[in-house]
């Protein structure tokens, strides 16, 4: 019961809140673009007192910690000469004038693009009051004026002189028109100075009880802006009020600055209450505050520049208000909105579907938001279609009439819708569950049915005219189906292999056709049902370019599509089918839409409306033009590799060591437009052949450059604009010492005495080498001589052993014949014996001779004889190595040094060759040879 209790008081707090929640008023005043630099932006003080520009279109800002540059890309801070507040900057001809606490001079460009400060108070020290403080500084012809609270210090420019006026009493301001020089003191009224003295132009009361913050020339005399009271006239001595929109504001305001900007309009910035911007007619054109766009509500100081932005110095921080921009923006920093997802002009108001809900308000007319009833939670897209206005939300299809809504479908959530191409009264809703039919019967829509047969969410889909129907879920891919007359079921349910799925893709109906988009390009189906990737619109995607799919069909039949440095469109050709490509230099960071739920809508003819997560903005593309922009080079640095940083001349051709080869170049186009987007485009002749790709930063970094001459170009563009010039920078990188011509000259030189010394090392060496080769050939000379009388003794003795052997073979011939001799005698003497014993003596005679002549022993000797000669101390080499061996043992060794056999030597030893055998046998006993080793061999041998 508690619980209930509670849940019930809860709801009823929740509805009470709503209602409160809702009924806050919620302005619509739409704004050009703000720029908002904040002080971490910049890096300098919060307060900036006063703002000016040079030829360059830098702007600079008298800031608390001194002089602030900004050159469109980059912020640089000149410290005060004497570390003070600077409370006035005006730029005269190449020189800034600034002042500041006892001190004012002026700063000049240096060749390396830095400032230099010059004093120009430093002459007149003794003049200067202390505790002056330079508030102001006017320029009137060859003079510039300092303005202090005392006293005006008038410098001649062509004399380098100056003059002092001293008004009796504290100057409140001072004022220049195009024809007059003004100030006001703080009781006597308003003087004119007139060849370089005050005269009082007006003491009116008015002017008396008044604080002037403005004077300007006006038809009748001057136009004079009061603190609190608004706009006076004054013409010759009587002045008129006149009224303003604002005037009940701004008594309690209190104007701090202003401005007449050049269309004739005026610009009051406020202590309190933002800025007032007037059109010439003096009518309110925009109210701007901090709960509307500004960062601080305190306007310092206000300047318009060369390309009519509006610049503000706030007593925190700085804002650019581009007045001229074809765009108008809309914040909603309540958060009563919320995000925006859709939105659509309907019988003359404007409707945004947000997160929150569905708002409306007329179109073109500052008013409040107004809440649609019943429409609390996420709008997802709104549709008109046959003069009724369709909601697709979070709880279902919601019709809308004015500031009320029905409900005709509540069974799921709905995401878009698309009409039955032939039939008026068919309207097909993607729902968070399928596809569902709604039709109009007796001039009312109603629920029809759902399609059965696909249940996943359609949140994309297209259908064609023979009711096919494709859907792309982004984690499932693209389907495609069919239904029948009857919309009651899908049928041949097909996925395509073919784009693939994809994160933040889409599909819509184009020209009869179905177009699909994911990161890997857009794709147009064909007359074979089949998706093909088109290549000219796939272009959008190049680069890196793609964060979202999302296809947006307008009224025109132009196709957006948003990335991430551009919001492009396709749209017709007047000449050919083809269609054209159109680009808007707005980067995804500052269009500020929801990735994937980008919305536009065409309000008008020629204006879009761009819904984002704070508001939206409205775009009028007939108004967009750019024009080509001048790029310039800001600085160029160089250091060594872990080194100091130091600037270089920008204007002279660089020159740098061979170790401060590390050159950054900055580069800038001067385009303080919010939804610009300056690309830039750089070569460095003698590193790169081919330019880089469009990028939008502004300096680029050169490390370890190798020694040689380079050429740097840069330009820029803005979307499809030409670049205007190409800012060229030229600079060397010198060689080190010991690579120079003259290093080079040295080291030939030195090459030159080297190769002379070497040469000559040379020589003494080859000459050297010479003597030793003769004195090696003559050793040669004598060791072939030594080697050819060996040769010769060895052919003496090859010719001994020759002779040796001969005698040897004469030997063995003699020894052979011997034999012979012996055994003819023998058998004489047989023959003998046997005839002598018949007794014949002279027979016996005979016999007895023969015995003689073949006596064994005389034979031996005969032949030792003839063997010593032939082989001189063989036997007694024999007999000493073997002291054992008989007569009859050398007798064989003999024999069988000439290599006889054994047959051959038994007729000499008159024994059978059996015995021989057995001599042998016992000579090598008595020899002790090795088995192994033969006789024969071992007696050659010795």
């Amino acid at each position: 019961m508690t619980t209930q209790k509670s849940t019930h008081i809860k709801r009823y707090f929740n509805k009470i809140v709503l209602t409160l929640f809702l009924s806050i008023p919620l302005f619509a005043q739409e704004l050009p673009p703000i720029v908002k630099y904040s002080p971490t932006s910049y890096a300098a003080g919060n307060q900036n007192w006063m703002i000016a520009q040079d030829a360059n279109h830098f702007m600079f800002f008298a800031n608390n910690e001194g002089l602030l540059e900004f050159n469109g890309s980059n912020w640089t801070l000149y410290p005060s000469p004497n570390e003070t507040i600077i409370r006035s900057v005006k730029v005269i001809d190449d020189k800034i004038y600034t002042g500041c606490y006892m001190e004012f001079g002026y700063w000049k460009r240096q060749m390396n693009g830095q400032l230099k400060y010059y004093s120009l108070s430093n002459g007149i020290k003794d003049k200067i009051l202390d505790d002056e403080h330079f508030w102001d500084i006017l320029k009137f012809d060859q003079w510039v004026l300092f303005q202090s609270l005392n006293r005006i210090y008038v410098y001649d420019t062509k004399l380098n002189k100056f003059s002092i006026i001293t008004p009796k009493s504290n100057i409140l301001k001072s004022f220049k028109t195009e024809n007059g020089l003004y100030y006001q003191t703080f009781s006597e009224g308003l003087f004119e100075i007139e060849n370089g003295t005050s005269k009082l132009l007006s003491n009116n009361p008015i002017i008396l009880k008044n604080k002037v913050k403005g004077i300007f020339k006006s038809n009748n005399g001057l136009l004079i802006l009061t603190q609190s009271n608004g706009f006076f006239e004054l013409s010759g001595n009587s002045i008129t009020k006149k009224s303003t929109d604002v005037d009940f504001d701004l008594q309690s305001s209190s104007i701090y600055s202003c401005k007449k900007l050049s269309d004739g309009g005026f610009v009051l910035g406020t202590v309190s209450n933002g800025i007032y911007i007037l059109s010439k007619d003096l009518n309110l054109r925009f109210h701007i505050t901090q709960n509307i766009g500004l960062s601080n509500n305190t306007a310092l100081s206000l300047f318009e520049d060369t390309d009519k932005n509006l610049w503000i110095g706030l007593d925190n921080g700085i804002n650019c208000i581009n007045l001229q921009s074809p765009i108008k923006s809309f914040s909603d920093n309540t958060g009563i909105l919320g995000t925006i997802y859709a939105s659509i002009v309907y019988k003359g108001k404007l409707y945004i579907g947000t997160n929150q809900g569905l708002f409306c308000k007329s179109f073109q007319r500052d008013e409040q938001f107004k809440f649609v009833s019943g429409t609390k939670g996420q709008v997802w897209s709104l549709f008109q279609y046959d003069g009724t206005l369709f909601c697709g939300h979070d709880s279902g299809t919601f019709i809308i009439n004015d500031d009320t809504s029905q409900n005709i479908f509540f069974q799921s959530g709905t995401w878009k819708f698309e009409p039955m191409p032939g039939r008026k009264d068919i309207l097909f809703q993607g729902n968070y569950f399928g596809i569902s039919v709604l039709k109009k019967e007796n001039n009312q829509w109603v629920y029809k049915n759902k399609i059965k047969g696909f249940n996943y969410s359609a949140k994309n889909f297209g259908v064609t005219t023979d009711l096919d129907f494709y859907i792309s879920h982004e984690y499932k891919g693209v389907f495609r189906f069919h239904t029948n007359n009857m919309f009651e079921k899908a049928e041949k349910v097909f996925t395509y292999a073919n784009p693939k799925k994809g994160k933040n893709a889409s599909l819509i109906n184009f020209n009869s056709s179905i177009l699909y988009a994911d990161k890997d390009g857009i794709y147009r189906l064909n007359n074979n049902k089949i998706f093909v990737k088109d290549k000219f619109l796939s272009t959008v995607f190049d680069k890196d370019e793609y964060t979202s799919g999302k296809l947006i069909l307008d009224k025109s039949n132009k196709i957006w599509v948003f990335t991430k440095n551009y919001i492009n469109y396709f749209s017709s050709s007047k000449l050919s089918k083809q269609l054209k490509k159109n680009v808007i230099p707005i980067p995804t960071s500052l269009n500020n839409s929801m990735l994937g739920y980008e919305n536009i809508n065409q309000v008008s003819d020629s204006e879009y409306l761009i819904g984002t997560t704070d508001g939206y903005y409205t775009l009028n593309i007939d108004d967009l033009s750019f024009k080509n922009y001048s790029v310039s080079i800001a600085s160029v640095c160089s250091n060594k590799l872990n080194g100091r940083i130091s600037n270089v001349s920008i204007v002279d051709e660089g020159e740098f060591k061979y170790d401060e080869n590390n050159i950054t170049i900055s580069y800038t186009v001067p385009e303080y437009n919010k939804y610009i987007n300056t690309e830039y485009q750089y070569l460095l002749e003698g590193l790169q052949y081919e330019w880089s790709v469009w990028d939008s930063k502004s300096s680029v970094n050169f490390k370890n450059l190798s020694p040689g001459t380079y050429v740097f170009k840069v330009k820029a563009k803005i979307a499809n604009s030409l670049p205007e010039n190409v800012a060229v920078y030229s600079f060397t990188i010198l060689k080190p010492w010991y690579t120079t011509n003259l290093a080079l000259f040295a080291y030939f030189l030195l090459i030159l005495c080297m190769a002379y010394f070497i040469n000559k090392k040379y020589k003494i060496y080859y000459h050297r080498q010479r003597e030793k080769l003769i004195e090696e050939n003559n050793l040669l000379l004598e060791l072939n001589e030594l080697e050819n009388s060996r040769q010769l003794m060895m052919v003496k003795n090859e010719q001994l052993t020759k002779d040796v052997d001969s005698k040897n073979k004469e030997l063995a011939v003699s020894t052979m014949n011997l034999i012979e001799k012996n055994k003819l005698l023998a058998l004489i003497k047989d023959d003998l014996n046997k005839t002598s014993d018949e007794g014949n003596r002279n027979l016996k005679s005979v016999i007895s001779t023969i015995t003689q002549n073949i006596n064994e022993e005389d034979s031996w000797n005969v032949f030792r004889d003839a063997f010593d000669s032939a082989d001189k101390d063989f036997l007694k080499k024999v007999k000493q190595a073997h002291s054992l061996l008989t007569p009859n043992d050398l007798r064989l060794c003999a024999y069988l040094r000439l290599n006889l056999s054994s047959k051959e030597i038994a007729p000499l030893l008159n024994i059978s060759v059996r015995s021989v055998e057995i001599k042998r046998y016992r000579l090598r006993k008595k020899m002790d040879l090795p088995h192994e080793q033969g006789l024969v061999e071992y007696i050659l041998s010795v």
